[in-house]
């Protein structure tokens, strides 16, 4: 359950990568509210508009952009967001492209986290019932090719110098995978559970079944049985140099 090193200097910023807004709420709010109460500034990257996820025939590509964009402004203010940051590449299309790579090191370089936290590059064929979105892998992808070597080397992309961005190194990244392949797993208070509930609930475009709360709690409860705690949050963890 312990970090895998005892950070010195202290980590004092993380950083979210992630195709949608709502990925992040459901797959690491609990650990990013923990994060935040730990005294953490916490930055979200959202790599698309998130203009394509409705079946109502009322929204169109517009309105449904920026309806998702206030959505996750405000579940940023429930975990403590520091800023969230839209790329805006076109939902449902995204790529792990040389384009959005640079975007992501950009906000890297810009807002120099310790710790990020991105989607799993890989597609799972795991879970029954789900196959997987595109624009998490390709998320996920260019999120750790953002990290290493992009951000980190200061002769890529010296236009990014140019905009006053010098080139940083991540100190970890935490992918966010099922518990059976994970190596960490967050145990998250009950007082992170709640913000993680209340997080998701703010992305009322997306998230319209009533048992929203006791469904993030059996999910949270059963990763956290896999190492004997009530909730925990699973990841594949990378310590860099």
């Amino acid at each position: 359950m312990s970090r895998a090193i005892d950070p010195d200097p202290a980590y004092k910023r993380a950083m979210v990568v992630v195709a949608h807004a709502d990925d992040a709420e459901y797959g690491c709010s609990g650990s990013v509210a923990k994060l935040v109460r730990e005294g953490l500034e916490v930055v979200y990257v959202l790599c698309t508009d998130g203009s394509k996820g409705s079946d109502d025939p009322k929204d169109t590509q517009e309105s449904l952009a920026a309806t998702r964009k206030q959505e996750q402004i405000e579940a940023g203010k429930v975990l403590g967001l520091k800023t969230v940051e839209f790329l805006a590449f076109p939902d449902s299309e995204l790529e792990p492209t040389l384009a959005l790579r640079k975007a992501i090191a950009r906000e890297i370089r810009r807002h120099k986290p310790d710790i990020l936290i991105c989607q799993n590059p890989t597609r799972s064929l795991e879970v029954a019932g789900y196959v997987g979105h595109p624009d998490h892998q390709a998320a996920g992808e260019a999120a750790l090719s953002a990290v290493y070597p992009t951000a980190r080397d200061r002769l890529t992309y010296p236009d990014l110098l140019d905009e006053g961005f010098e080139a940083h190194k991540v100190r970890e990244v935490w992918v966010m995978l099922g518990a059976d392949r994970a190596d960490f797993f967050n145990e998250l208070e009950e007082v992170d559970m709640q913000k993680a509930v209340e997080a998701l609930k703010s992305h009322e475009s997306q998230v319209q079944y009533p048992e929203v709360d006791a469904r993030m709690r059996e999910w949270r409860g059963r990763t956290g049985a896999k190492v004997s705690v009530r909730y925990a949050e699973a990841f594949k963890v990378f310590t860099l140099g």
